[in-house]
């Protein structure tokens, strides 16, 4: 049983972004309901709704578009995306769906495909023993190569360290996990990077962030200029790429160019921002993605739907 034109937009906190995404959904006479992963469950009796979220417990979501993922424990973490799993099995659109975001989500496999497949991104190690990351760290300095580590799973600049000698080291703190590097991408004297934004496997808009320190984040204060797709295109031919060999239905490309002008991707986000990047361009990026998931995931499966029926 589907609730006909009523989407489940997934966040824990609807805010700005979720506000444009109704409004996007209304215009085209869609409605919905912001709903948390964290409240859903799987009920496997004979209820003809084996998947269960906030706000649909008689009936299936005609779709999902998935603006947040909650943490927790591992458990935890693992029901939340088997959630959306389960989602798309059933024949429910998800946006983006799990997979494209346990790629995404996860640096070190982000990193693993994009270098298998020939797209350039800065040398990058994921290390689960300390003392080994502390001696690649202290190697890579001794090269003349500074360093960053950044959450294996973490956005918004948070939680980054960037070592250009031994003494920086002594402000990292000392806790277990794994470590994911990366050698610095150093870009000029203004720190400076590009989000290209990614709809179906076309860039739709771009912007150069620029930070007040070496953070481009637009949450760590990193100003936002506008940029014409047609004139970086080595950046769109790029951010589309990554985007392809990802499998995602849309995504946030985060690439630098260094001092020699070499390009690199930083970060493909399944679940990106686009509140610093709408400010900056006169596309309406929501009314974009909501166009896309009706036309491309909703009305395409109500199409193969209706011929299946005799």
């Amino acid at each position: 049983m589907i609730a006909q034109r009523r989407i489940a937009i997934v966040t824990d906190d609807p805010g700005w972004h979720g506000a444009r995404l109704r409004d996007a959904l209304s215009a085209r006479h869609y409605g919905c309901h912001y709903t948390s992963l964290a409240t859903g469950h799987l009920q496997l009796d004979a209820s003809p709704v084996p998947v269960r979220l906030a706000g649909f417990d008689t009936a299936l979501p005609s779709g999902v578009f998935v603006r947040g993922i909650p943490g927790g424990s591992l458990e935890q973490v693992t029901l939340c995306l088997g959630l959306l799993h389960g989602l798309k099995r059933l024949g429910i659109p998800v946006y983006n769906d799990a997979g494209a975001i346990e790629r995404t989500v996860d640096k070190g496999m982000t990193s693993f495909i994009l270098h298998t497949h020939g797209i350039p991104t800065p040398p990058t190690w994921v290390i689960a023993d300390r003392s080994r990351a502390l001696a690649l760290i202290q190697q890579q300095l001794a090269e003349g190569h500074a360093m960053v580590y950044k959450p294996l799973f973490g956005s918004q600049g948070l939680g980054l360290h960037l070592f250009r000698s031994l003494d920086d080291l002594a402000h990292w703190p000392d806790e277990p996990g794994v470590y994911y590097l990366q050698r610095f991408m150093d870009s000029g004297t203004r720190s400076h990077d590009y989000r290209i934004f990614v709809i179906d496997g076309v860039a739709v808009a771009a912007m150069k962030r620029c930070g007040s320190t070496w953070l481009n984040n637009v949450h760590q204060g990193a100003q936002c200029e506008p940029l014409t797709l047609a004139h970086i295109p080595e950046l769109t031919r790029l951010a589309c790429a990554a985007v392809r060999v990802l499998d995602m239905d849309y995504a946030g490309v985060d690439i630098i160019q260094d001092k020699t002008g070499g390009f690199s991707v930083l970060e493909v986000n399944s679940i990106p921002a686009w509140k610093g990047l709408q400010g900056v361009t006169a596309l309406s990026i929501a009314d974009r993605l909501v166009a896309d998931f009706i036309e491309r995931r909703l009305e395409k499966k109500e199409q193969v739907f209706s011929r299946s029926i005799p």
